[in-house]
């Protein structure tokens, strides 16, 4: 495990873990503003389905995370007033203008993602651009549509559950609602990233085996969010505040520590791929296969086969997407060429 994080972080030192956290920060930070407008001026419409009360409970919820997250000054100005307006009103017009501005900025955010961690399982550029972006689009689609559809049911679906239990059950079960709702809202996002890390690169791995970078980014993100807590409350108490700055600087920073996490666990997975390989391919093959550069085979019969051609009938997502040429599986690979009594041996130019 300690070449594993050792690779971690050189291959994260490479490929610029601060830039490209910065630049998913940035995006991020620019495109909330218009994915507030656009989904929680929808979510109002649908909350009404639910009942009166649930936007006074939507906003409620939202508070309390500003609030564990932030100090209060700051989670009264970073998002507080808007969110109350935007619930409030939900006008159509609003709506309109906001969802046009989201989609652009937001998939910005996401193709800033999407990009990062294809550098980070060593697929830059494979994607064509115009086709990498509108896949961010999509991506960013359905996370909206997730929002709209569960803030509603995040906001008053423990309720509802205890409802409908048994009235002799109600007080055990309330308590254990709450004590684990936490959690498992903690869980569904774990494997809402461990899908982002699936389905982003364009040769894809397992699913499962995006798994431990999920969880080690959720850990990193606890621990960072904590810090820039610890860090807040030590500036207000003192009075070394930034005055006007103060709560635009604090969210890029959140946003800026989230982007790292999630980076660093898309890094990771990389060098789990690197030492730990699925079994069914061989190390001959992956360095066959590793789709950082087009190349063209020339198999023992003679014939010419294009990458496409030389992947077909195989499952690629049983392929590990690697780092380079100087992953640790690569250099294996190198060592282990065939002999020229290798009829079924196949060269590449």
């Amino acid at each position: 495990m300690r070449k594993v994080l050792g690779r971690t972080l050189s291959k994260a030192w490479d490929d610029s873990l601060f830039g490209m956290s910065s630049q998913a920060a940035f995006w991020s930070a620019l495109s909330t503003a218009p994915m507030l407008l656009a989904l929680l001026g929808l979510v109002g419409p649908v909350a009404r389905l639910f009942g009166p009360d649930t936007i006074e409970q939507i906003k409620g919820e939202i508070d309390k995370f500003l609030n564990s997250t932030f100090n209060a000054e700051v989670a009264e100005g970073l998002v507080g007033d808007t969110v109350n307006t935007i619930l409030s009103q939900s006008q159509g017009g609003t709506i309109s203008v906001g969802l046009l501005i989201s989609l652009w900025a937001g998939s910005s955010a996401m193709a800033a993602f999407v990009e990062s961690i294809a550098i980070a399982y060593g697929q830059h550029e494979i994607r064509h651009p115009a086709k990498e972006r509108f896949f961010s689009l999509f991506l960013y689609l359905v996370a909206l549509l997730f929002g709209i559809l569960l803030l509603p049911l995040m906001a008053v679906g423990p309720d509802l559950l205890i409802q409908i239990l048994p009235a002799s059950t109600r007080d055990v079960a309330g308590t254990i609602i709450s004590i684990s709702y936490y959690p498992a809202l903690g869980i569904f996002l774990i494997l809402l990233l461990t899908t982002l890390y699936k389905v982003a690169p364009k040769y894809r791995h397992q699913w499962k085996r995006g798994l431990p970078g999920a969880v080690l980014a959720a850990v990193l993100f606890i621990i960072l969010s904590a810090g820039l807590r610890i860090y807040l409350s030590y500036v207000y108490a003192h009075g070394l505040t930034y005055g006007a700055l103060a709560t635009p600087i604090t969210f890029l920073l959140f946003y800026y520590f989230s982007s790292m996490a999630i980076i660093f666990g898309a890094q990771f997975n990389n060098a789990l791929l690197e030492y730990y390989p699925p079994r069914k391919v061989t190390t001959r093959e992956w360095s066959l296969k590793r789709p950082y550069f087009k190349r063209t085979v020339i198999d023992s019969h003679g014939d010419t086969l294009d990458d496409e051609e030389d992947q077909e009938g195989d499952e690629y997502a049983e392929q590990p997407a690697g780092s380079g040429d100087d992953s640790p599986v690569a250099e294996t690979a190198r060592d282990k060429t065939p002999g020229p009594q290798d009829k079924s041996a196949a060269k590449v130019i």
